[in-house]
């Protein structure tokens, strides 16, 4: 019993006195604010792979301004600020040609994911040294996160949950049936293209979180998790808050005792409870069928 326990104590013991598992800790609770409200809007208006896209995207502009800044001594040009313009641009450029074009999202999707990615790997090869910025961007950093992380990630929880107050409405409007929504006289696209940009700027915050490659699984498989027990999106993105801490804190005791990267394993929980929950829904479903 006591070998069992063992783990436990050691992880809470190492989490009062271990600065960086502290700050770990506290930077993957507060990114599962941000990610339950926005992660709702996007698993139930079915766009799950903007976030994925615009992931991936924004490693052209990370890589854009890795180049200029060790090239040309543009220090002001952070790799974080490439993400973000990138991010934008891309989440536009999704919601401008689907409008303008009646393309399907997943198409133009696939282009700029395509597009991102290139731009990125091509900078990144021409631009000297060691790109360990990128390589945090890419894997996550979350065991290094710093204060000035953690206020950021709060403010971004703090603007997002403005976000939702003051447009939740007409979002759930857009998300569930645009056409009825511009028969009320709503501005369906303002409010995609707002959607849109929240999106992009959650993804990236959260790529210095969990990394650009496994940010897809953090920022839409709480919500897809909350999804199975309740249709009401403010009760949904309230579940995938819930259930985001609970696969942080899981993910972040398995990283320390097993010694794996902390936003890796952090996603890989993520994953796991998704499968699990896919089990127990076609259980329960069976359950209830007669013969």
């Amino acid at each position: 019993m006591t070998n069992l326990l063992l783990p436990f104590t050691s992880f809470f013991s190492a989490l009062a006195t271990n600065f960086f598992l502290q700050t770990a800790l506290f930077a993957s609770l507060s990114a599962t604010v941000a990610s339950g409200v926005i992660g709702s809007y996007v698993v139930s208006k079915r766009i799950v792979f903007i976030s994925g896209s615009i992931a991936h995207s924004v490693i052209g502009g990370m890589g854009l301004f890795l180049y200029l800044k060790r090239i040309y001594g543009l220090d002001f040009l952070e790799p974080v600020y490439g993400a973000l313009f990138a991010g934008i641009i891309s989440a536009l450029l999704i919601g401008w040609i689907h409008i303008k074009y009646k393309e399907r999202e997943d198409t133009v999707i696939a282009s700029i994911w395509a597009f991102g990615m290139s731009v990125g790997v091509i900078l990144v090869t021409l631009t000297p040294g060691y790109n360990v910025e990128l390589l945090n961007y890419l894997f996550g950093s979350l065991l290094w996160a710093s204060k000035s992380d953690i206020a950021t990630l709060f403010m971004l929880d703090a603007a997002v949950l403005l976000f939702a107050l003051i447009f939740h409405r007409q979002l759930l409007a857009i998300c569930f049936d645009e056409k009825q929504a511009k028969l009320q006289g709503l501005k369906v696209n303002a409010l995609y293209f707002s959607l849109l940009i929240m999106i992009a700027i959650t993804v990236v915050l959260l790529i210095q979180i969990v990394g650009a490659i496994l940010v897809i699984a953090f920022l839409t498989l709480p919500a897809a998790i909350a999804n199975t027990f309740t249709q009401k999106l403010s009760k949904m993105m309230g579940f995938a808050i819930i259930i985001g801490i609970i696969i942080a804190l899981i993910g972040i005791f398995l990283s320390y005792t097993l010694n794996w990267p902390p936003g890796a394993t952090i996603s890989l929980c993520a994953t796991i409870f998704y499968i699990l929950n896919l089990i127990r829904k076609k259980q329960s479903v069976k359950s209830t069928i007669v013969p």
